[in-house]
């Protein structure tokens, strides 16, 4: 049994943390927390995710010289225009519908995560999102973005393919009804219609909806709509 001496005497439990050094978060860091906050204590959201072969998407981005990044904002993007009560909003007690399909793009960065719009996404070349994305990425990653380059967003996509890691939750942002991820590009069976089963690869894509206006079905019919574009973007 431990004395009053022992117990005065044992080391705190911050100091065997070590040298603690205490850093105030900067404006930006400190709006991402309480946004962050905010939005899973009020967002009452629904998370689904599908597998995609992402052969013909690599394919396409090679041959044309695109990023996959402005693929999976194409496939996004349509959809939207697709299925428009998608690419809206719950906001105080009603929804709203966007007349333009705006793409946010996760950018991380040393401090934080910038998110760079990319404007009418759906009406764009891929030629033309991936030199704009890799613009935006550019000046996201060097401080130089803009307010106006950070607004207007109606849907937030993630593009987590190189980073090594198979599936990320996405967040979502509270004037938007969805959000999605793509993560890494792994090795896997691929079964063909009469059982034959060869060598391929996936990819998953996860997809956080605002249940109050993307309830299941919606959910599921807006995911298997961007899959099917993943898988053939050529469509």
């Amino acid at each position: 049994m431990q004395s009053v001496a022992d117990i005065t005497t044992a080391p705190s439990i911050s100091a065997l943390k070590g040298e603690t050094e205490r850093q105030e978060p900067d404006r930006l860091s400190a709006t991402i927390a309480r946004r962050a906050a905010e939005i899973r204590a009020t967002v009452p959201d629904l998370e689904l995710d599908a597998d995609v072969d992402p052969s013909a998407a690599l394919a396409l981005a090679r041959a044309g010289g695109h990023s996959l990044t402005a693929i999976l904002v194409c496939a996004a993007a349509t959809a939207l225009r697709e299925l428009p009560w998608a690419n809206a909003a719950y906001r105080d007690g009603h929804f709203e519908r966007y007349g333009r399909v705006n793409v946010g793009i996760v950018v991380p960065t040393e401090e934080a995560l910038v998110i760079p719009t990319v404007l009418d996404a759906d009406a764009k070349s891929l030629k033309e999102l991936t030199e704009e994305i890799e613009r935006l990425s550019a000046r996201a990653r060097d401080g130089e973005l803009t307010p106006p380059e950070q607004s207007g967003q109606t849907f937030t996509l993630s593009d987590f393919s190189e980073l090594g890691v198979d599936r990320v939750t996405p967040m979502i942002t509270a004037s938007q009804a969805a959000a999605l991820t793509a993560g890494a590009i792994r090795p896997a069976p691929i079964v063909a219609a009469d059982g034959s089963v060869t060598a391929g690869r996936a990819m998953t894509l996860a997809l956080a909806c605002d249940h109050r206006i993307l309830f299941g079905s919606r959910a599921a019919r807006l995911l298997g709509r961007i899959a099917a574009l993943v898988r053939e973007p050529a469509r």
